[in-house]
C-alpha cells in the first residue's frame, strides 16, 4: 500500500521554515502522496506558499491556534491525520517539532523515530545516539509512524509542485494549558539554524564583553549568524537559543567558526555537519581541534582583531 504522508509545517510571521522543507524530502525518499499541514490564524499565504512544495495543503484558522501550544495543536494534527489516513506523520526536529510530535504519537497510538538522520525504508530510519557518538537504526513497527527530522541531514525541496490548498474546520478542543506570553530575540543577522556562516563562541572569550569585542564584530563583517556553547548560555552571557549543541540547536553551515571553545562531545554533536571548521583556541589539547579543518593555536583577543581587520581590507 502506498504511503500518505502529512507534513506539519512550522513558519514565523511571513515565511515557511527552511526545516519544514527538509522534512518534505525526507518524506518524499518514501513512495506516496505528500500532504502538508499549517495550522494557526492568518496563514493563507503561508499555505499557498508550502502548496509549491507538496501535492496538498491542508489549513485552518482558529483563535486556539493562534499560538503554537502543544496541546491543541496536538490534538488537530491527530484529527487531519486520521481523516485522510495519513501513514506517516512528519515535522521538523526543531523546539516545536520536539514539543508537539510525541503528543501526536500518544494521540495517534504510533511509534515514534526522532531526530532522523536518514530514512531506510518505509518503517525504518537512522538516527544519532549518545550525542553524535554512534548512528542508529531504528524499525518502527505500528502501522501509523511519527517522525521528527534533522534538518541539516536534508536539502530543502525544490518549489516544483503545485498542490491543492484547502480550508477546513479544526477543533482544538479543551486545554489544560494556556499561552501567557512569547519573547522574541529579534536580529537583523541570519537565523542559527539556516545560516551559512555561523561564528561560535565559548568561555575562551571570559565574558559577556568578549562577545560584543571579538564575536559581533567578525560575525558582521561574514554576514553570519552567532552561536555559543552550553556553558557560556548557562551563565547568561548570551540568549539561550544562541546555544549549539546536542541540547542546543543544529547547525550545518557551510564555515563554522569556533572562538574560545574547547569542543565537548555535547557542543560537537550540534556542529559536526559544517562543511568547513575552522578553531581558534590558546590551548593546542582542545578537543576542537581534532574536528577542525583548519585550526589556530593562540589568544583569540589578538587573533580574531586581526582577523577583522584582514577582512576589511579584502572588503
Amino acid at each position: 500500500m502506498s504511503a500518505t504522508h502529512l507534513i506539519v509545517a512550522e513558519y514565523d510571521s511571513t515565511h515557511l521554515k527552511n526545516a519544514t522543507l527538509s522534512a518534505v524530502t525526507a518524506a518524499q525518499k518514501i513512495e506516496g502522496t505528500v500532504h502538508g499541514l499549517v495550522l494557526g490564524k492568518n496563514v493563507k499565504h503561508i499555505a499557498d506558499a508550502f502548496a509549491k512544495h507538496v501535492s496538498q495543503v491542508h489549513y485552518a484558522e482558529h483563535d486556539g491556534l493562534e499560538h503554537r501550544v502543544a496541546q491543541p495543536y496536538a490534538k488537530v494534527i491527530a484529527d487531519v491525520a486520521k481523516s485522510i489516513g495519513a501513514t506517516h506523520i512528519w515535522a521538523a526536529a526543531t523546539a516545536a517539532g520536539k514539543d508537539m510530535m510525541p503528543r501526536v504519537a500518544t494521540r495517534l497510538d504510533a511509534a515514534m523515530a526522532s531526530d532522523i538522520s536518514d530514512v531506510v525504508d518505509t518503517k525504518t530510519y537512522k538516527r544519532p545516539m549518545w550525542a553524535g557518538g554512534l548512528t542508529g537504526t531504528v524499525a518502527l513497527s505500528t502501522s501509523i509512524q511519527v517522525i521528527t527530522v534533522r534538518p541539516t541531514e536534508f536539502v530543502q525541496a525544490a518549489a516544483n509542485a503545485s498542490g491543492n490548498v484547502s480550508n477546513f474546520a479544526a477543533d482544538p478542543g479543551p486545554s489544560t494549558t494556556r499561552f501567557v506570553g512569547f519573547e522574541e530575540v529579534k536580529s537583523e543577522r541570519p537565523e542559527l539554524a539556516d545560516a551559512s556562516v555561523v561564528i561560535s563562541g565559548g568561555r575562551g572569550l571570559k565574558g559577556p564583553e568578549g562577545f560584543k569585542q571579538l564575536i559581533e564584530p567578525l560575525a558582521d563583517q561574514l554576514n553570519a549568524a552567532i552561536g555559543a556553547s552550553r556553558a557560556v548560555c548557562d551563565a547568561g552571557w548570551v540568549p539561550n537559543d544562541w546555544q549549539v549543541g546536542q541540547t542546543g540547536k543544529v547547525v550545518a553551515p557551510k564555515l563554522y567558526i569556533a572562538i574560545g571553545i574547547s569542543g565537548a562531545i555535547q557542543h560537537v554533536a550540534g556542529m559536526k555537519g559544517s562543511k568547513v571548521t575552522v578553531a581558534i583556541n590558546k590551548d593546542p589539547e582542545a578537543p576542537i581541534f581534532q574536528v577542525a579543518d583548519y585550526g589556530l593555536v593562540g589568544d583569540a583577543f589578538t587573533i580574531v582583531p586581526e582577523l577583522i581587520e584582514r577582512l576589511k581590507a579584502l572588503a
